[in-house]
């Protein structure tokens, strides 16, 4: 059955890499383990470019490394959205007697990546780019776009779920897909980029520590 894949990359990234040594992630290498039966043709990989924050200086370098290492994989393209920072008025967890109870913070949003998923995700359906289409996410906002290509358009609909058992999102699961599967720690583990790479710019190096 061929198969497109569309990957919500922070939702990846917070409900299964984050904090794991699973961060050196082939995505084509994933795909092919949860869906052993399917003709994987495309994969489209959701995300926004970090910028360096305070103890974190080495993150845009390492996720540049990402970036390149995903570009040598022939089926992976990769959708950037970006990210917004602006004033929030915020209520003190602790306020002190007499005291504030709101500060001003700067909040930072990742903007695009959900709307570019839905957008590529009903547009590659309504040209049945593909027979199949698997979502990597478990953001609620796709129940829609996930329910219009599966009941409307009669297509067959999976989510490969990022996020630990226990959250997964009762929205999403209410558009009643095709199927279901929990992504768990062994597929991940097995599905690592080699610790070096090369592509035209040289030699590509897992960062330390993923």
């Amino acid at each position: 059955m061929r198969t497109n894949v569309y990957i919500d990359g922070f939702n990846l990234y917070y409900g299964s890499l984050k904090g794991t040594p699973y961060r050196w992630l082939d995505l084509e290498a994933l795909c092919a383990r949860m869906l052993p039966k399917n003709d994987v043709q495309r994969v489209r990989y959701f995300t926004a470019r970090v910028a360096a924050r305070t103890g974190k200086l080495h993150d845009p370098v390492h996720q540049d490394a990402y970036l390149r290492a995903l570009a040598t994989l022939p089926t992976v393209t990769v959708h950037l959205g970006h990210f917004l920072t602006k004033p929030a008025t915020m209520p003190l967890a602790n306020p002190s007697p007499g005291g504030p109870r709101f500060a001003e913070v700067l909040r930072t949003e990742e903007k695009g990546s959900d709307v570019n998923l839905a957008t590529y995700l009903l547009a590659d359906a309504f040209r049945r780019d593909a027979d199949a289409f698997v979502i990597v996410s478990n953001d609620s906002d796709l129940t829609e776009p996930m329910r219009i290509v599966c009941h409307e358009l009669g297509l067959v609909v999976g989510i490969l779920n990022p996020q630990p058992p226990h959250k997964r999102s009762r929205a999403l699961l209410s558009c009643k897909p095709t199927f279901f599967k929990q992504i768990r720690a062994g597929v991940l583990a097995a599905s690592q980029f080699p610790p070096t790479l090369t592509d035209a710019r040289g030699t590509i190096t897992k960062p330390v520590g993923w």
